[in-house]
């Protein structure tokens, strides 16, 4: 998809990139053997494929901090191919909407990795962890999880993240995580069927409350739930945006 992909040139949005596949210009190779191309004065494309020759470099070099700041956040979800083995999924729960942080999950497509307030999440270890990955995927993390961990850890990410929420939306499912799950037939585990966020946040003042490990628990397989399943909704909804909107060039 990125090696396809125009949108992160000079004053190229994305109907214009559609144009650029209009002229039979599929990828990168093909616009920089192309000498014309409509749309491109002849400056423009001397700076578009200095940027292109780049692009390559830092693709080769799997840069993926440099398309993170050359691509708009709207448009990471077409690097996903590109850097889905060096994925974290991520997903918080708090003890309240925006409240501190209680449980952070990580998910790297094969196995879960847990922090819980007043056992092991601690600042270095998150930040840490999160150095590892070249991609970060969330659904509504754009508006919440990176937001509040950013509040509370001062972490900032620098790697392409991508937001199901707003991939889904794009591709023509909305609602939230449950309600896509049930759309594309995702199941989840039969004690956390049906809960939410404000289940976990209830199951966390019973867990100060009472210090039963069966409420922690609980709340961490909800989370392991919602990590687990962003890589299945990515495989499904991502290709199939990138098919209707290269449909849709003609």
């Amino acid at each position: 998809m990125i090696r396809q992909s125009f949108c992160f040139l000079p004053r190229t949005g994305l109907e214009k990139e559609k144009k650029v596949w209009r002229q039979d210009i599929h990828d990168w190779n093909t616009f920089l053997e192309t000498k014309n191309i409509k749309g491109f004065s002849t400056k423009t494309k001397q700076t578009a494929d200095e940027i292109l020759k780049t692009a390559r470099q830092k693709l080769f070099e799997e840069d993926a901090a440099w398309f993170a700041q050359k691509l708009k956040s709207s448009e990471h979800w077409r690097l996903y191919n590109t850097f889905k083995d060096e994925t974290v999924y991520l997903d918080i729960e708090t003890d309240g909407y925006y409240g501190s942080i209680t449980v952070v999950g990580l998910y790297d497509g094969q196995q879960t990795k847990t922090f819980v307030r007043g056992i092991n999440l601690d600042r270095k270890l998150l930040a840490d962890e999160l150095a590892k990955y070249k991609m970060i995927v969330t659904f509504n993390g754009a508006s919440f999880d990176l937001p509040v961990i950013r509040r509370y850890f001062n972490i900032v990410h620098s790697v392409p993240h991508v937001d199901l929420r707003f991939v889904c939306q794009k591709a023509g499912l909305t609602g939230g995580l449950k309600q896509i799950e049930q759309t594309l037939g995702i199941k989840r585990a039969d004690e956390v069927y049906g809960m939410n966020g404000i289940d976990a946040v209830a199951l966390w003042q019973l867990f100060k409350q009472t210090k039963e490990r069966e409420h922690l628990e609980r709340i961490i397989k909800y989370n392991e739930e919602d990590i687990i399943n962003l890589p299945i909704i990515a495989h499904k909804i991502i290709p199939q945006l990138w098919q209707q909107i290269r449909n849709k060039t003609g």
